[in-house]
């Protein structure tokens, strides 16, 4: 019986992979995997690789090539060429390493991509020969490993480059059993800091020969593994590269892979959601399995793609780009609990503080912050305009390259503001004093500058010269671009200070600070101007800019990806329970979506961008949670890569917050400081949940089954009050904790908690 029910589950997995998209994924285990069975057509790219990746949030690995010539792309968060202007500047690609297998020419290609380990597992067969590989990221070192078997005796030619190019210098050589290669970005004009990395190698157990060979015997295996160090790993990093690599065993080896598993173990523990979804639940994991792979909080942030850069001048220069696609990869980490991998977010803001003070000061004449629409870390400027007349004609379709100074603004003065969004997540979803005096000057200059910024006319506060779009030339206006800037209240721009001066607000009580000030925000937030609405066809509905002389601002525009940015993620200023009237015109919006979708995949206009946007914004003012998920599987069929990662035409790691924060959204909501269980989920379809994080400080649990939801579990982390709509509206609640039970009643109660404390809440009759 037990063998039979194997099979037939075994059949069941099967025929699900089969029938969910042409890439030939499957479910295995509970994860995700995803199967390749042809190699990589778009590695290298300057986007996303459509390869198997494996990472530890700081090395990235890219796989490509066929069987008989396999290149391992290797890129790396914090090897930046630190130059002002892209192409050229942003992040740099480190080098390769080609395994060459002759006898493997036109082989079967077979890899898969694992997310609960964390590691690539291929074979390669031609006739009788048969070549096994296992490449991993080592989770907490900075070595990537390699494993090697074949059915028979086998040559392998191994190859280790540095990338070359671009300004940048490069050595290799061999110390003992070690090869090893450097690339360097030093001493070149406008160069801002110098930036170094050393890939080593050895093979373990099997030394690789001094012409680069290696032969393994009739299964014998063999290990090949490499240290990646830049100058921000070590002071002395091509030493301590070779140094470490040299002293690797076996034994070692051995040790980071268990090691290894063990942080992806309790990467996977910190929560989990089951819908009984499978094609979603994949996305959902393989989502989160990048995020891990992408983003580790002790090391530099990750930029537009991650750690999987396998050429230089990838697109807008892989940097931090401020008006949503820095900010937009993290937004489901606060959620899923993953807050250790968001430790990274806030440095490179507030590294650039003091230019941002200088360009409010020399080009606006205002206090605060000002930041242009590209930085990188440690302070520097990615996004200037070309440094002569005739590259900039040659791009733009101008020879004025002074705009602005000479920075990229794009006539947008919200992009320093945006990423609060983000720092306030993260302090109401831990209510960490230590993180909110790491940011609250940050949010403190913020506020400076729109106190400075904003004119009060007419009893209300309004915003002149902010831009709901980038405003710049290019080669289709033919230069021709100042006569659109003219936005007024931007409904972007009106959502984002909203967010800001209320979160201020709580942020200075919280830490007791500026008190005197908390009247003059308050009456911004209470005076800011509404948000802009006209009539269109019988209804209300949202207009992108209450004034512009853009032609593409004027009218009725409805809610749509940037207006959203203002108001719902990561603004977090509207919702059913804000203002029920308001919300009722952006879901009617949302309704019109439909209406506009012409081709399969593009509800809510998010082939270009905003997928990580436009789908939990929906669940947020209570679209209909079928027909989202319905529209999210149109969208992943048609735009994403066999390796699972969802591709936009915009940008790259943003992607990995959609799947996420829409299931998480439709599972628990705790905005305004409400726990909200299953809010926009169909009560007819069982689902479950365990350790998503609520504001407050709170992991919560529950589950769904057969139209009623069994309980809700609350574990409190620093003892706040919790505030909560009745899961069971109708009915009395039971609330169990350690020292006796109380009762609760009414469509929302409160009731205090201690820190640590779990409780239960469960129906009462």
């Amino acid at each position: 019986m037990e063998k039979y029910t194997r099979k037939v589950i075994s059949l069941l997995l099967l025929s699900i992979a089969i029938g969910t998209t042409a890439n030939a994924q499957e479910i295995y285990a509970g994860r995700y995997k995803a199967i390749f069975t042809q190699e990589p057509e778009n590695v290298p790219t300057g986007k996303t690789p459509d390869g198997p990746l494996a990472g530890n949030g700081d090395i990235g690995l890219t796989l490509g090539g066929d069987g008989s010539h396999l290149r391992f792309f290797f890129g790396k968060n914090d090897f930046w060429r630190a130059y002002p202007v892209y192409p050229g500047g942003g992040i740099a690609f480190p080098g390769f390493m080609d395994l060459k297998i002759d006898a493997l020419k036109g082989a079967d290609y077979y890899a898969e991509q694992l997310p609960d380990s964390a590691f690539i597992r291929a074979r390669f067969s031609k006739g009788d020969l048969q070549v096994n590989l296992k490449t991993w990221v080592s989770a907490n070192n900075n070595n990537v490993v390699v494993e090697l078997a074949a059915n028979k005796p086998t040559k392998i030619n191994l190859g280790l480059h540095a990338a070359t190019g671009n300004t940048s210098k490069t050595a290799k050589g061999r110390i003992k059993d070690v090869f090893w290669v450097t690339r360097s970005f030093e001493g070149t004009d406008l160069l801002e800091w110098p930036a170094h990395v050393a890939i080593a190698l050895k093979g373990i157990g099997k030394a690789i020969g001094s012409d680069g060979t290696l032969t393994l015997n009739k299964d014998e295996k063999a290990t090949l593994v490499l240290t990646l160090y830049t100058n921000f790993d070590r002071k002395k990093w091509k030493e301590k590269a070779i140094e470490d690599t040299e002293s690797l065993t076996g034994n070692i080896i051995k040790q980071r892979w268990s090691e290894h598993l063990d942080w992806w173990k309790n990467y996977w523990s910190k929560s989990e959601v089951r819908i009984g979804d499978l094609f979603i639940e994949k996305y959902y994991y393989a989502s989160q399995y990048f995020f891990g792979a992408t983003s580790r909080g002790d090391k530099f942030a990750p930029g537009i793609w991650g750690p999987f850069v396998t050429k230089d001048s990838t697109a807008w220069g892989g940097d931090y780009h401020l008006n949503y696609n820095y900010q937009a990869p993290y937004w489901a980490a606060f959620s899923s609990n993953h807050i250790e991998e968001t430790e990274n977010f806030d440095q490179p803001l507030l590294d650039y503080m003091d230019k941002g003070r200088s360009f409010s000061k020399q080009l606006l004449g205002t206090k605060g912050i000002y930041y242009p629409v590209g930085i990188g870390p440690l302070g520097l400027t990615t996004t200037h305009w070309p440094l002569t007349a005739d590259e900039m004609e040659k791009r733009y379709g101008t020879r004025d390259n002074t705009i602005d100074n000479g920075y990229k603004f794009l006539g947008q003065k919200i992009n320093a503001v945006f990423s609060v969004g983000n720092m306030l997540m993260r302090f109401y979803s831990t209510y960490d004093k230590a993180y909110a005096e790491k940011v609250y000057p940050y949010l403190l200059e913020c506020a400076n500058f729109w106190e400075d910024y904003l004119k009060f006319e007419n009893g209300n506060y309004v915003i002149y010269m902010d831009h709901y779009n980038e405003v710049m030339p290019n080669l289709r206006n033919q230069g021709q671009w100042k006569h659109l800037l003219g936005d007024y209240n931007s409904t972007l721009s009106l959502g984002l200070v909203k967010m800001l001066f209320k979160g201020i607000l709580d942020m200075s009580d919280f830490l007791n600070q500026d008190q005197s000030r908390k009247a003059k925000w308050k009456h911004i937030v209470t005076h800011l101007s509404p948000f802009p609405v006209s009539e269109k066809g019988g209804f209300l509905s949202l207009k992108n800019v209450e004034k512009s002389p853009s032609p593409w601002q004027q009218g009725v525009n409805g809610l749509a990806r940037v207006s959203i940015h203002g108001l719902v993620l990561p603004g977090g200023v509207c919702g059913p329970k804000t203002d029920s009237a308001f919300n009722a015109i952006l879901l009617n919006d949302v309704k019109n979506w439909e209406k506009k979708t012409t081709t399969k995949g593009d509800w809510g206009n998010t082939f270009g961008n905003g997928i990580e946007t436009c789908f939990p914004a929906a669940v947020r003012v209570g679209y209909s949670s079928d027909k989202i998920l319905g529209f999210l599987k149109d969208r992943i069929e048609v735009q994403s890569l066999p390796n699972l990662w969802i591709t936009a035409a915009g940008g790259g790691i943003e992607t990995l917050s959609a799947v996420p924060l829409t299931v998480n959204e439709m599972l628990m909501q705790s905005y305004e400081h409400v726990i909200r269980i299953f809010p926009n989920w169909n009560r007819n379809k069982d689902a479950e949940f365990s350790n998503l994080r609520a504001y407050g400080a709170f992991l919560v649990s529950s589950k769904l089954g057969a139209g009623d939801i069994k309980y809700v579990h609350l574990l409190s982390e620093v003892g706040r009050v919790c505030k909560m709509e009745n899961p069971w509206p109708l009915k009395k609640v039971l609330l169990k904790r350690k020292d006796g039970v109380i009762e609760l009643k009414g469509p929302v109660f409160e009731f205090e908690t201690q820190k640590g404390e779990q409780i239960e809440l469960v129906p009462f009759n």
